[in-house]
């Protein structure tokens, strides 16, 4: 099973940092997502902004919602979360 989404921030051009519940993290660019039609209202930048972590994923007001494990598999991570994961393992 993959880490579940302990926080997230929406950040400018429609991606995500997400911090996951084993310290990890990443970054999720949404845009690929807006092309699909339940998530068409993210595109604009005031509901996109409202992004809340939620039970273990991301989601926003209306019912739109993630899948966790694609946030986690469709993220990357960013130096800060690499960073702070090794120094956990080296503990």
């Amino acid at each position: 099973m993959n880490p579940r989404v302990r926080s997230v921030v929406a950040m400018p051009s429609h991606q995500l940092r997400v911090e996951f519940t084993d310290g990890q993290s990443r970054l999720l660019d949404v845009r690929p997502y807006l092309s699909y039609t339940v998530f068409r209202p993210l595109s604009n930048p005031e509901i996109f902004t409202q992004a809340k972590a939620d039970h273990g994923t991301v989601s926003w007001p209306g019912g739109i919602d993630l899948d966790p494990d694609s946030v986690f598999l469709e993220s990357v991570p960013t130096e800060e979360g690499s960073a702070r994961r090794s120094l956990a393992n080296a503990a």
